[in-house]
């Protein structure tokens, strides 16, 4: 039984893609691409820098002028374009209940994150909140979940991450710990049981009973 769990954040515990695929469209429309919103539902939870630049071949400067131009939408309207998932309040406040440590391991800037749980009354559910930084350095998967295990103290052996792509199994896999998917997330079906993850749940009360078992 693990005893410290990390969540990651955007199709995790918020449902920000909304907010995220029409800032995407606004700066791909910037450069000449023309996308329909749900072909950018990939761009919801890893790095967009890194995003940009693998699905569209651009390079890292142009990746990180085109995050830049994210920004532009996403700050001012974007990031209010979202809400929390179903029961996933009620799930953290069981989990502390059971005496587990909670953490935040995201690679969204940790600002953002924050500003957003503090909306819904939901800081308090986290003893630590790890976000990317907006400078843009350490913000790949691993080295957030490095940055909320270091704060919290915890070993592999009694740490798991809840995720809902690829990415997050990848980054968990890196730091020694496993992985748990959501499948109401944006994971493409099949992507999570393809990278690894150790169980892919449905819902918030069969992940509850996943991690108290």
């Amino acid at each position: 039984m693990k005893s410290v769990i990390l969540f990651d954040f955007d199709g995790t515990v918020y449902d920000t893609l909304e907010g995220i695929t029409k800032s995407v469209q606004y700066a791909l429309r910037k450069h000449g691409w023309d996308e329909e919103l749900g072909e950018l539902r990939c761009f919801a939870g890893p790095p967009l820098v890194d995003m940009f630049m693998e699905r569209y071949g651009v390079d890292r400067a142009l990746g990180e002028q085109m995050t830049r131009e994210f920004r532009e939408r996403y700050k001012p309207v974007g990031i209010y374009e979202s809400r929390v998932f179903p029961g996933v309040k009620e799930l953290l406040i069981a989990l502390r209940q059971a005496g587990k440590r909670i953490g935040l391991a995201t690679s969204k800037p940790e600002r953002m994150a924050r500003e957003l749980l503090a909306r819904e009354n939901m800081l308090e559910l986290f003893e630590v909140i790890a976000g990317s930084e907006e400078a843009g350095n350490n913000n790949a998967k691993w080295q957030v979940i490095c940055r909320a295990m270091e704060a919290l103290n915890a070993r592999p052996e009694d740490t798991i991450l809840v995720g809902d792509t690829k990415y997050d199994v990848a980054g968990a896999q890196r730091v020694g710990i496993p992985c748990v998917g959501v499948s109401y997330g944006y994971a493409a079906p099949g992507e999570l049981e393809a990278a690894g993850a150790v169980a892919v749940l449905p819902d918030c009360p069969a992940l509850l009973q996943y991690l108290l078992e």
